[in-house]
C-alpha cells in the first residue's frame, strides 16, 4: 500500500526530508523502497537541491556511522549514493581485506561489472539491517561506470574493500540487500562478530559455523 509520501513528487519529498534538519532517518529492511529498483537520476532534483541532498546523505552516513549510503536508504528512490571510508584499521586487517582509505565520492546512476574471476568473502553489515552481519562473497575487482554529482563521467576500477563498498551501495539502487548475497549460516549479531569473529578474515567463522569461503 502506498503512502502520501510515496505519491509526492521526488523534489517535494526531498525538500520535506531536508526540512527536518540534521541526519536523515534511515529506512530499515522491510520497507518496499529498499526492494524496488531506484529511478535513474535525470534532473529530478535541481542542482541546488541535489547539492543539499548529497550533503544530507554525507552527514547521515557520518552520523550513523557508515562507509556508504544510498538514496533509497533514506526513502528516496533515486540512483544516487555516497561513499567514504577513512579505513582506520590495523595493518593486518588492511592487508587481509585490501581496506585502504576511500575519499568521499558521489555515485550517480552507477553500475558495476566484475574484473576477473577472483572473489573473497568477508563480514558485511548494513545501516538498513541494524544489529547483524553476514559473510558475503564478492568480486575483489570491479569496473564502476556512471557519473558524479556534476554530471562528469565515471569509469573506474576499484579493488579490495573499496570494490566491496561500491558493490554494496550500487546493489541498494537495484533493490538488493547484502543479505540476498550472504552465506546465511554466517549470520551473526554485531556483538558476536566483535567477540568471536573479529579476525582479519572469517576463516574461523566458516570452520565453526559450517559454511564455505571462496578459494
Amino acid at each position: 500500500m502506498s503512502t502520501p509520501l510515496d505519491r509526492m513528487p521526488l523534489a517535494e519529498r526531498v525538500e520535506q526530508l531536508l526540512g527536518t534538519g540534521g541526519p536523515l532517518p534511515i529506512v530499515a529492511a522491510g520497507d518496499p523502497v529498499l526492494r524496488r529498483p531506484a529511478e535513474p537520476f535525470d534532473g529530478q532534483l535541481a542542482p541546488a537541491l541535489l547539492a543539499r541532498f548529497v550533503e544530507a546523505l554525507r552527514v547521515t552516513m557520518h552520523a550513523a556511522p557508515g562507509v556508504g549510503l544510498a538514496a533509497p536508504q533514506v526513502g528516496v528512490p533515486l540512483r544516487i549514493a555516497v561513499i567514504e571510508d577513512p579505513a582506520p584499521v590495523p595493518e593486518e586487517v588492511r592487508l587481509a581485506r585490501g581496506r585502504v582509505p576511500l575519499p568521499f565520492r558521489v555515485l550517480v546512476n552507477p553500475s558495476y561489472e566484475p574484473v576477473g574471476a577472483v572473489r573473497a568473502g568477508f563480514y558485511e553489515g548494513c545501516l538498513s539491517v541494524p544489529g547483524w552481519q553476514a559473510v558475503v562473497a564478492r568480486p575483489t575487482r570491479v569496473r564502476l561506470t556512471g557519473s558524479d554529482e556534476d554530471g562528469r563521467a565515471v569509469d573506474e576500477v576499484f579493488t579490495g574493500w573499496p570494490a566491496r563498498i561500491v558493490q554494496h551501495e550500487t546493489d541498494h539502487l537495484d533493490g538488493v540487500l547484502y543479505v540476498d548475497r550472504a552465506e546465511l549460516r554466517s549470520l551473526s549479531a554485531n556483538q558476536t562478530v566483535a567477540e568471536r569473529w573479529a579476525q582479519p578474515t572469517p576463516r574461523a567463522a566458516a570452520r565453526e559455523l559450517g559454511f564455505d569461503l571462496p578459494e
